[in-house]
């Protein structure tokens, strides 16, 4: 699933979708939003299933998803599809919509079945089971059907969210639809975009049903747009020199782990910083990178007494020995922002007084962790961090004053101010190590470049993912895709958004 826009889309928790729907209701000349999700999903489902010749499978569950799917089975039989619908709820507890839905479907012809026919090649079938809100396991004859849909092996569009998929976290609950396609309604969900939610819902369709949900009820979640790389860095003038695109510290590289800051130092170079110095914690084992030897490698003693740095990436391969200890606290006392990734973390997360530090640090803070990392900074389990990403990674941003992106499949980048975006670049591809590294490289230089702290994390974020995207559609990867490569991909589109013509 790739869904890109060059303005941030409005990402919506399921209370926040209610209040719009409610508002909408509330109109005087309310808008018919269920007759507008069904026509807009029927004219999808024509498309996916229009030249196979073969019957389509409509399931229609208790609630409003379910009135959804009775719209569509309308429009699919006027348009002379041969529709079979399933529904096995009870009609005197459907919504005043849903039931309306279902009477116009029966009046134009259509008729149910309380269970699923038997096995039978369907040019697609349409979930319309459970929508937003599920907030308990899917069993019984639901997950039965689920199982079924999930074993058809054709394209299946679900309604708004696959069934059995949780619309703000994207956890499975019990079970849940493997979608092709999935239309969703009024406004994204993050549940579509994190966890188990890009697993599940396929093509990804949005559907605003002409409603206005910003001027309603302003979003405080957003998708990271395509503007935030225009907005990280302006194209370069020629009069400029090295000390014009800042100089960056990296601390780390303990011994064993020096090629962890090797690869941020690497990335922060060629994501256009005009000075890297790696300050390592293994002493009298490198001197120099032979394979970037215009880094400066020096001890972390010595890194962090320059004058002239801009910014300090501190974490990767630093390791949890006292002198990174000692060394990260006095990277915390700098007034220079300061990248936090890997044992940088797990340190703070361990000691309250560098999470005291942190929290009291007047320049901008920004952590990378993963959801182990997140766990232990928070004190909770990664189960829990998991278990609903969005709040974790909104706690921890207030908690720590920091800028967060909690990575994992739709990282989540969270401010201070409860803001939060969700990025949609990557493949599984990056599931190997270092990328981490790499991702604190490029932050890095972005902000010693001249970036704000929030663009700078959003913009790292999204051209890491999109470098990745851009390897593997070249045919590197997704197996075998190393951190290392994403480096040159990144600096190839980076120039790209930044280009004099631009």
């Amino acid at each position: 699933m790739k869904l890109h826009s060059r303005h941030g889309a409005p990402v919506y928790l399921t209370t926040d979708v209610r209040a719009i729907e409610l508002a909408a209701a509330a109109a005087p000349d309310p808008p018919p939003l269920m007759e507008r999700a069904g026509l807009a999903a029927a004219e999808l489902a024509r498309e996916l299933a229009g030249g196979n010749g073969k019957p389509v499978l409509v399931i229609a569950g208790p609630g409003n998803n379910g009135g959804d799917a009775f719209v569509v089975a309308r429009y699919l039989k006027e348009w002379w599809f041969n529709v079979t619908v399933v529904f096995a709820g009870d009609e005197g507890k459907l919504s005043n919509d849903a039931s309306q839905a279902l009477r116009t479907w029966r009046a134009a012809g259509g008729a149910n079945r309380p269970d699923l026919p038997d096995a039978g090649e369907w040019g697609l079938v349409v979930d319309g089971i459970f929508g937003i809100g599920l907030e308990r396991d899917v069993g019984g004859r639901y997950a039965e059907w689920i199982a079924a849909i999930n074993g058809t092996g054709g394209p299946v569009l679900a309604l708004d969210v696959p069934s059995g998929l949780h619309s703000d976290t994207g956890r499975i609950m019990g079970c849940a639809v493997r979608a092709t396609h999935t239309v969703t309604f009024v406004a994204l969900k993050p549940g579509l975009l994190t966890l188990d939610g890009p697993d599940h819902c396929g093509e990804l369709h949005l559907r605003t049903l002409g409603l206005d949900s910003q001027s309603v009820r302003p979003a405080s979640g957003f998708l990271i747009g395509l503007d935030a790389l225009k907005t990280a860095l302006k194209p370069r003038r020629y009069g400029t020199h090295k000390g014009d695109y800042g100089s960056i510290g990296v601390i780390g590289g303990d011994h064993g782990m020096v090629g962890a800051a090797l690869l941020a130092a690497r990335a922060a170079l060629r994501s256009g910083a005009g000075r890297v110095y790696v300050g390592t914690l293994a002493r009298d084992t490198l001197t120099v990178d032979p394979q970037q030897p215009e880094l400066m490698i020096r001890s972390a003693d010595e890194v962090l007494k320059l004058g002239h740095l801009d910014c300090l990436a501190v974490g990767p391969g630093l390791g949890q020995a006292p002198d990174a200890a000692f060394y990260l606290g006095i990277a915390l006392q700098s007034p220079l922002p300061v990248v936090l990734d890997a044992d940088a973390l797990n340190l703070i997360g361990a000691n309250p007084g560098l999470a005291s530090q942190t929290t009291a640090r007047k320049a901008a803070t920004l952590m990378t962790p993963h959801p182990a990392e997140a766990a232990r900074l928070l004190g909770i389990t990664t189960r829990e961090v998991q278990h609903d990403r969005v709040s974790a990674a909104i706690k921890l941003a207030a908690s720590l004053n920091s800028l967060i992106v909690l990575k994992g499949n739709g990282s989540i980048c969270a401010a201070p101010d409860g803001t939060w975006h969700v990025n949609t670049s990557g493949n599984p591809g990056m599931a190997s190590a270092g990328m981490g590294d790499v991702l604190t490289g490029i932050i890095a230089a972005l902000l010693a470049q001249g970036a704000d702290a929030k663009t700078a994390l959003l913009a790292g974020v999204l051209l890491h993912g999109a470098a990745a995207d851009a390897l593997v559609e070249a045919g590197c990867g997704p197996v075998g895709l190393a951190a290392g490569e994403l480096i040159d991909a990144a600096r190839k589109l980076l120039n790209q958004s930044v280009s004099r013509d631009s």
